[in-house]
């Protein structure tokens, strides 16, 4: 994909009322076998986007995954990196994220000043992106990793300010995520209200498991749903999530 089309295509899309299904791709966590599976599933179903990443990625395994995956199909590959050093060059675009849910300053600003000198000179588009990690119920990777509580669940005054203050520093991405392998994904009521309150893209993720929890976060308002987990234990749910799209063309 041509550099820079990602958040284009992604802006535009939103303009149209499309929606944007995306299968994350966590390298510590695949099965070769299901991999190949999920990926046959994503180019015969039109998966808009694979995002790559987790909480403990080493590089060798980054760039062979995206090696794999960029021989199989030409879905773009966007890094969606658990530290600064999950890097490649072997993607299209980078969510370069800043947690704005908590209060870490390595992740606000610290790790983002450490991957500033490699992210200029390299290909990659980069697409800032205000990251919110939202209750899911139990302690997850990314909690555990960041060291920062997650907004709960049911405060959706603070998801929605934190959301406006993103938007307002510049980020290009509002990215709502009640992480991997969550008991509650992102309420609906939630998801609505920060939909209602910024006019940058909306990206939710993070315990779904089915094409109705999928419908309706699109109905409620988000712009791209991201599944991981569940993709790598079922692939063949590629195809029922994908067709949601359908009802919001």
């Amino acid at each position: 994909m041509i550099s820079g089309t990602i958040y284009k295509d992604i802006v535009a899309a939103k303009s149209r009322r499309e929606k944007k299904l995306v299968v994350l791709f966590d390298p510590d966590k695949l099965r070769l076998q299901r991999m190949e599976q999920a990926l046959d599933l994503a180019v015969e179903c039109g998966v808009d986007y694979f995002f790559i990443g987790g909480s403990l990625v080493v590089n060798d395994m980054l760039d062979e995954l995206l090696v794999h995956i960029r021989q199989r199909c030409k879905i773009p590959l966007v890094l969606f990196p658990g530290n600064s050093f999950q890097l490649s060059y072997r993607a299209d675009a980078l969510l370069f994220l800043s947690l704005i849910s908590g209060r870490n300053p390595e992740l606000l600003i610290g790790q983002h000043v450490i991957a500033a000198p490699f992210l200029k000179m390299s290909p990659l588009e980069i697409i800032s992106t205000g990251y919110m990690l939202i209750d899911g119920g139990v302690q997850t990777a990314v909690q555990y990793m960041s060291n920062t509580y997650p907004i709960p669940r049911h405060k959706d005054d603070i998801a929605v300010c934190t959301a406006i203050a993103g938007e307002m520093l510049g980020l290009k991405l509002i990215y709502m995520d009640a992480g991997s392998g969550a008991q509650h994904p992102v309420s609906g009521q939630m998801i609505e209200s920060v939909s209602g309150a910024v006019q940058i893209p909306l990206v939710v993720g993070g315990g779904i498991k089915t094409p109705e929890q999928i419908h309706a976060n699109f109905g409620a308002g988000a712009d791209l749903v991201v599944v991981g987990n569940i993709i790598e234990q079922d692939p063949g749910l590629i195809r029922a999530m994908s067709a949601v799209k359908s009802d919001f063309m």
